[in-house]
């Protein structure tokens, strides 16, 4: 289903982004990778690039082809950086890219954004999400940040809460609606990737046992790969605004506790 397609995907250095862009590859498609580092292998076009900043994501998109059948934003930081470089890259430099990508996706293209289990809390976090995916462009994080009164420790999670908000808004702004462009998220639990460590520390032991004990594994970017290339594909073209949690069934189980069915 990917065959002779033009995917752009985000993060493929290491990890689920590296795993996306070879099974892309083996599918039939054509791969253009972005990350800060070269990834290890050569099968590729890359692209060397940092979504972290509006000036970063200017000089990606003046070196893509004018037609993509679909942009992947796999990139992702596990918070240890702080509050400010996490929203940056988590969601408002991805945010950036997708829009700026948006005229070259083709009619029926599509956006697929990988959040997290950890953005759970969008629904009672409503209020702060919908405020800080209201503000328009690429801002100031510093002065946002402490506009809010936001913690370090709330960098990864937020981040995943406002990708969530804005991926469901998104399918329905004219930038992509009228295009016929879908946007999708898939949301991972913990995966066994090079940043899960990062991750312990930030979340914490307990946190990250927890989630992997409710599944009984951690997953793997072999798990993740798929479910993002299959929302990338034609077979997923009445899928629209969704998330797909490709998480061994953890949201299932945090569900049945919170809600207590």
């Amino acid at each position: 289903m990917l065959f002779g397609k033009t995917i752009l995907i985000t993060g493929v250095a290491s990890g689920i982004g590296a795993r996306t862009a070879d099974l892309a590859g083996q599918m039939g498609a054509d791969v253009i990778g972005i990350d800060i580092r070269e990834p290890p292998h050569g099968q590729i076009s890359f692209i060397k690039g940092d979504i972290s900043t509006a000036a970063g994501i200017e000089a990606i998109v003046r070196q893509l082809p004018k037609r993509i059948d679909a942009l992947a934003n796999v990139a992702g930081l596990s918070g240890n950086t702080g509050i400010t470089k996490t929203l940056a890259v988590n969601f408002y430099g991805l945010r950036a890219l997708s829009e700026a990508v948006a005229p070259r996706l083709r009619e029926g293209g599509a956006v697929v954004n990988v959040a997290s289990i950890a953005g759970y809390g969008w629904r009672a976090n409503l209020e702060r999400a919908k405020t800080l995916t209201a503000v328009e462009g690429f801002p100031d994080i510093e002065s946002l940040v402490a506009k809010h009164g936001l913690k370090n420790e709330e960098g990864y999670p937020l981040s995943k809460e406002l990708l969530l908000l804005w991926t469901m808004q998104a399918a329905h702004l004219p930038l992509f609606k009228n295009a016929g462009i879908r946007v999708n998220a898939v949301s991972p639990g913990p995966v066994e990737t090079p940043i899960l460590t990062q991750f312990r520390a930030v979340l914490g032991d307990e946190r990250v046992d927890s989630d992997i004990a409710r599944v009984g594994r951690a997953g793997t970017s072999a798990d993740i790969a798929p479910a993002v290339l299959f929302l990338c594909s034609d077979g997923a073209r009445w899928i629209n605004g969704a998330n797909l949690a490709a998480d061994g069934g953890l949201e299932a189980s945090i569900n049945a506790e919170v809600l207590g069915f």
